[in-house]
């Protein structure tokens, strides 16, 4: 094959697939604690997985079920950080306060992750009473075998489908932090992302297969600072794109788009996103 006609092709459907424009990475959201507020490093780095270190832990309560922060708000206002090379896990409140331990394993458990998948972990010792006391509930944290993510280890979201979501709603800026999704994409047009749904994309030195919709909860009508109810945020959706339906998931509100990993690399804000050969 010729290399510059293969090139040309490439750049070819690159081009088809962006409009004419540039899309480029605007910014990263991750969090080692799931349902914890999210933060915003300058790179992050994808592995066969997933995200590396993304909700590595989550929150249980005495049956093994979730706590998220769709039904216990507070869990926004805490922020948590994670050493890998000391293993020691921080968690920032609200008021100030740290605590910070080595992470101590205790039993083995296996969580449903909302009928999707079963994730195996053991339970963290030592912090039943921070999030018992966060949860209102005893609960207990769990680190997992493999990363706390619902159904792919990557997920997508355009800034314009964000802004033209607020736009068909007559509504204030939309702040992209309540979809809690790892890379946000800047340049094209709204809902670019669900047009990519089996192409791979390339990002920094990482590649990616798109997938399919994700399916919003009730988690996006909770302020990503305070954790209170503040935006009917699934009516806006509702609005902005209607209802619709996917054979997995059913019907309900849709907006971004899940991605699994084909080539682990670095991603980094302000990366060019291109079609991968």
């Amino acid at each position: 094959m010729n290399p510059i006609l293969s090139c040309a092709a490439l750049d070819a459907q690159s081009r088809e697939m962006l409009g004419g424009g540039v899309l480029r990475v605007s910014l990263l959201s991750v969090t080692p604690v799931k349902s914890l507020a999210v933060h915003h490093p300058d790179h992050l780095d994808l592995s066969d997985e997933g995200v590396v270190g993304d909700r590595a832990f989550f929150v249980v309560d005495e049956e093994l079920g979730l706590v998220s922060c769709t039904d216990v708000g507070d869990l926004l206002r805490y922020r948590a950080a994670f050493d890998q090379a000391t293993g020691v896990l921080d968690v920032h409140g609200p008021d100030g306060s740290v605590r910070s331990a080595a992470v101590e394993l205790g039993e083995a458990v296996a969580t449903d992750f909302y009928g999707l998948r079963t994730v195996d972990g053991h339970v963290v010792l030592g912090w039943e009473e921070l999030f018992s006391g966060i949860a209102g509930r005893p609960a207990r944290l769990v680190k997992g075998s493999s990363g706390g993510f619902d159904v792919c280890g990557v997920t997508l979201l355009g800034a314009p489908t964000v802004k033209e979501l607020a736009a068909r709603n007559q509504a204030d800026p939309v702040d992209p932090r309540r979809f809690r999704m790892n890379i946000e994409i800047s340049g094209g047009e709204a809902l670019d992302e669900d047009r990519w749904e089996g192409r791979r994309l390339r990002m920094g030195s990482a590649v990616v297969k798109v997938g399919g919709p994700v399916r919003r909860c009730a988690a996006t009508t909770r302020n990503p600072d305070t954790g209170d109810v503040d935006l009917k945020t699934l009516q806006m959706i509702g609005r902005f794109r209607g209802r619709q339906e996917t054979e997995q998931f059913g019907a309900g509100f849709y907006l971004g788009v899940y991605a699994e990993v084909v080539a682990p690399g670095r991603v980094a804000v302000g990366d060019e996103v291109s079609v991968a050969a």
